[in-house]
């Protein structure tokens, strides 16, 4: 199972408007093309949120309009600069949104909506929380991944640990026993970043915590980019082997 993940285009209604000083979807067009050149097809496209700056229907539109002739499937998350209400409208029949369950060929994905209105961090309420603990005790024994749009946990960036996930410890309190997860893959941060989760019982393989850079541009960063390439676009590419080894692939770009 290969699962290619981007994050962050932060799209807007004008196909023309710029973010950041980048004209956003230019940007997520070239990525999405480069990304598949180097990798190929994958089994599933993973977007991990902040997909529309402007919060519109025409920047979901846009995001709808590029993604209708691939040939495989996508899901989306929310991030802060997201409207969940219109995304649904607009990409609902085109993707899995979160909060979803996914299965995947020799695996899971669990997509958590981490948005939360009027805020810039992230929360994913008690109610999701049990909702996540049901799919955790009903999981099949088949290799898992989590994905969320805000950091469950500080990466050493003031500004950014800040605004991550509110109730990240207790997400990952979650999680630090499942025997079959592989990793947690989140945006919002526009870097590479890679740690453990913590808490992980001894007897158990470690977890990787994996920040996914922006397609459109970089903050930071707090870690060295293992390509030397920081400022770069980029995304990752995880691979689930039949025997349920993880492997991930940081990608990067050059800008259009």
């Amino acid at each position: 199972m290969r699962l290619l993940q981007l994050s962050d285009p932060h799209l807007l209604a004008d196909p023309l408007g710029q973010c950041h000083g980048r004209p956003s979807l230019e940007w997520l067009r070239h990525g999405l093309r480069q990304a598949l050149a180097e990798v190929g097809p994958p089994d599933l496209l993973l977007i991990t949120g902040d997909l529309c700056e402007d919060l519109s229907w025409g920047g979901y539109a846009l995001l709808r309009d590029l993604l209708a002739p691939l040939p495989f499937p996508v899901a989306l998350l929310s991030g802060n600069h997201d409207h969940p209400f219109l995304l649904r409208a607009v990409l609902g029949r085109r993707a899995v949104l979160a909060p979803a369950s996914l299965p995947l060929a020799g695996g899971r994905l669990l997509c958590l909506e981490s948005h939360r209105p009027g805020w810039v961090g992230g929360w994913l309420g008690p109610r999701q929380r049990r909702w996540l603990a049901r799919k955790l005790a009903e999981s099949p024994e088949v290799p898992l991944l989590v994905a969320v749009h805000h950091p469950p946990l500080p990466i050493g960036d003031p500004g950014m640990d800040a605004i991550g996930l509110a109730d990240g410890a207790e997400l990952l309190e979650l999680l630090a026993p499942v025997p079959q997860l592989r990793a947690v893959l989140f945006g919002h941060v526009h870097q590479h970043w890679q740690a453990e989760l913590p808490g992980r019982p001894a007897d158990l393989d470690p977890v990787l915590l994996l920040g996914c850079p922006s397609s459109l541009c970089g903050f930071g960063p707090v870690q060295p980019c293992p390509l030397g390439r920081s400022d770069d676009p980029g995304g990752r590419l995880i691979t689930l082997s039949s025997t349920g080894l993880m492997t991930q692939t940081l990608l990067r770009w050059p800008g259009p």
